[in-house]
This record gives C-alpha cells, structure tokens and sequence, in this order.
C-alpha cells in the first residue's frame, strides 16, 4: 500500500485474513490476542478505515498512531475506541519495540441491529472521530475492563442459543458503562493537566476577544477553540463540565457577555456599535442572547450604571 493511502477492512473476518489470524469464531465479534499479531515491516505512515468498532488496549505497537487530534504512543498502556468509518493513521517505526501484549474487540454494527445499544453506542462521546481522547486505567481497573472482555469472548465461544446475542450486548454495555466512569476519574485524577487547559483556554478566550478576531471572524467556534487546545471538542466540554459546570460553548457565551458588559458599563458606545465590535451582524441577535444571560436588555444593564 503506498504511503498515506486508506485502506479499508469491511469486516472481521478480512481484518483476521490480513493480519494472518485464524477465521473469527463468529462473524460479527471478536476478541484477539494482541500478542498473536506480528509486527508489521512496513516503514511508512499508513491509513485506516474499519467498517467496524474497535475497543482495545495494546502494548508494544510498531509505531504510534494518530487519531482526531491526539497521538498515542503504545510504550503505555491505554485504551482507545474506534467508531466505523473514522480514519487513523498509523507512523511506522522500523526500530525493534517491546514484546506486544493487550488485546482487542471488534463489533460489527450488525451485531448490534435491532438492540437499544445500536443507538445508544454513539452516545459514548469517545467513539467519536474529533472526541477520542486517551483512556489511561490503574491496574485494578485494567482488570474489571481485562475480565469483562473475557467473559464476551467465553459467551461466543460457547454453543450460541437464543440467550448468547443478550449476554454479550449486556457485557459490552457493562464495558461502556465502565469506561465511562474511568473517564470521569480521569477528570478528577489528572487534575494537573486538566487545570492547565483550562488556564490555556481561558488565555485563549482573553486574547481573541481583545483582538480584532471578532470583528473580523465572529465568535469563536468550540471547533476551533479544541483544535487551538489541541483536544477533542467533547473531551473539552466534558472536561470543563466536571471543573466549572459549564460547556466550552457556556465559557464562550460567558466571556463574552463579560465583555458586552464592559463595553456598555465603561463606553458611550451605541448598542448596535457594540454588537458589531463583538462579531454580531445583526445587533438584535446580540441584545437577545445578552438578555437571555443577564435577564436584561443592554439598554437596561447600561441605565443600571447611570
């Protein structure tokens, strides 16, 4: 395959064909020793598309892999989801690594037809191409992830009867549900860095709205504020939900009402001339947001200063 073109795997049984793995024991699902996959030799960066979820946790990859906005190197363990149709890419690295360990799970979509996980399974925000972020676990919850994979995998393994499809979608929620509270840990336990991009986002926030970026650009976007910090859209709102109890879109509105509220306090300035400097076309747009904020119009917050 020529640097940096997609290749796309349909199904598991073709991702088992081209890794040299034995047939998947059901079509649909699988769990793989990670440890039984050769390292590749290939020395370029190559890309991916997988028709399928991918859940895992791997050591000792070849290489490190992009994946929306963040790089993972695999000398750590970490758990990672990939969504159907979402691109990563792959920077392969040509010097010997550690011994591979981990595993993963791959779900067809099929799998799921016709259950409530179908639907819900996208809610899980790091499933999603611009909103995966790093799962780092402890040893102990390594272990509840390592046994719940364990027990799907026993469950396929099994005689399938009418009950198998029910129990391994009840485990893969659990695994879910799961990992969704690790995530909330994260949050709290990885207070360090979490603090600091808050401080660079509020720094951020400061310097765009000095700036003539408003005039010129409008509001900034959440899109762009993540790309700026260099994390996913979700993991931020998330992030900034357990820290302060607002959104990125919430700390935006904000910042931006404290600066209507400086201008129509400490300027004689005209509503609509406000409006405009802080990257509103229509000044009307502007006075309903601040009073959906304040309770009051920017007339009536301007007289509460006369």
């Amino acid at each position: 395959m020529a640097e940096n073109q997609i290749q796309r795997i349909k199904t598991i049984s073709e991702f088992h064909k081209l890794r040299n793995l034995p047939k998947p024991e059901h079509p649909l699902i699988s769990v793989i020793d990670y440890s039984k996959i050769a390292p590749t030799a290939r020395r370029e960066s190559f890309s991916w598309v997988y028709d399928f979820y991918m859940i895992s946790i791997k050591r000792g990859i070849n290489g490190k892999m992009i994946y929306g906005q963040q790089q993972y190197d695999f000398d750590e363990g970490i758990m990672f989801f990939i969504a159907p149709n979402q691109v990563f890419r792959i920077d392969a690295n040509p010097k010997p690594t550690m011994k591979r360990s981990g595993w993963m799970l791959l779900i067809h979509p099929d799998f799921l037809w016709n259950t409530p996980l179908a639907k819900s399974i996208r809610q899980y925000d790091y499933f999603d191409y611009a909103t995966h972020e790093a799962l780092f676990l402890s040893d102990k919850e390594e272990v509840t992830i390592k046994n719940l994979i364990l027990n799907i995998q026993q469950e396929y393994l099994s005689n399938i009867d009418q009950f198998s499809q029910n129990i391994i979608i009840s485990q893969i929620e659990t695994l879910l549900n799961y990992s969704e509270r690790f995530y909330q840990r994260q949050f709290i336990t990885r207070k360090i860095s979490n603090h600091k991009i808050l401080a660079r986002l509020e720094e951020l926030l400061t310097d765009y709205f000095n700036s003539d970026d408003l005039v010129t650009k409008g509001l900034p976007s959440v899109q762009y504020i993540s790309e700026t910090l260099n994390v996913s859209t979700s993991y931020l709102s998330g992030l900034l939900k357990l820290l302060t109890g607002q959104s990125t879109q919430q700390h935006i509105h904000e910042k931006l009402i404290n600066k209507a509220k400086e201008k129509l306090s400490t300027s004689n300035l005209s509503v609509s001339e406000i409006a405009y400097e802080l990257g509103f076309e229509h000044p009307q747009s502007f006075s309903k947001l601040f009073k959906t904020k304040t309770s009051l119009s920017p007339v009536e917050f301007r007289k509460s200063f006369n």
